[in-house]
């Protein structure tokens, strides 16, 4: 086994003459960054969308984990999405999301993740760069979307939920045109997120669950990223 290399003066991603040149760690204000590991909860954080009774709470687990528990009755939904959409996918502008997450039953189940449109309808939403799972079946469709008509892009079956099963999503914008979709850190699709697709408005990270039977179907949230150049 070799000797690491090591940078005991640091590293960086600026010139000597920025003003964090000399600062011994990468610049963070390169990047926009969201990232929740979910070691705590505040509701008002979130714009939480019900059908029926929902809960969302903290459960115990290594790495944190957020819990969303619908309530036993078909189409009962909780969608949560980060108050203040701060997201804004652009031309020349990469960009990143990644989760990791499962659900209690992979087939009854509507489940909806990634960025979107701060919208009632998660489900449906008009914008946004997401992955979507109907009801009735356990195939992971991906969406890259400015509006449902014209500017819809989708590639269906991407990948397989199994309940219980955590299961890793991503996505990459490349900034030049393409959102390249993975699953468990396989490439899956590219699709076009030409100025015909791309969301044109500001986004939010959004996740959640709707029951496809009068069952209690659950998710669990280990983490959630999203970035993008400034």
């Amino acid at each position: 086994m070799g000797t690491p290399t090591r940078y005991p003066k640091g590293m960086t991603n600026v010139g000597k003459t920025d003003p964090l040149g000399m600062f011994g760690a990468p610049d963070p204000t390169k990047y926009h960054v969201f990232f929740d590991d979910f070691d705590r909860y505040v509701a008002g954080d979130w714009t939480v969308t019900e059908v029926g009774v929902a809960t969302q709470a903290l459960r115990d687990g290594d790495g944190g984990l957020l819990l969303i528990t619908n309530a036993a009755v078909d189409n009962d939904s909780s969608f949560q999405q980060k108050v203040g959409e701060s997201f804004m996918l652009e031309a020349g502008k990469k960009a990143w999301f990644k989760t990791r997450f499962k659900v209690s039953d992979a087939t009854e189940s509507d489940i909806a993740i990634g960025l979107q449109v701060t919208d009632t309808t998660p489900l449906a939403a008009t914008d946004g760069v997401w992955f979507r799972k109907d009801d009735g079946d356990a195939n992971i469709d991906a969406i890259v979307q400015k509006d449902d008509t014209t500017g819809k892009n989708t590639q269906t079956a991407v990948g397989t939920l199994v309940d219980n099963t955590f299961i890793e999503l991503a996505w990459y914008y490349d900034g030049a045109g393409y959102v390249e979709f993975y699953v468990d850190k396989v490439k899956k699709a590219t699709l076009d997120a030409s100025s015909t697709y791309l969301p044109d408005t500001e986004l939010t990270v959004s996740f959640g669950i709707q029951n496809g039977v009068a069952i209690s179907t659950t998710m669990t949230l280990d983490y959630i990223l999203a970035a993008k150049e400034r």
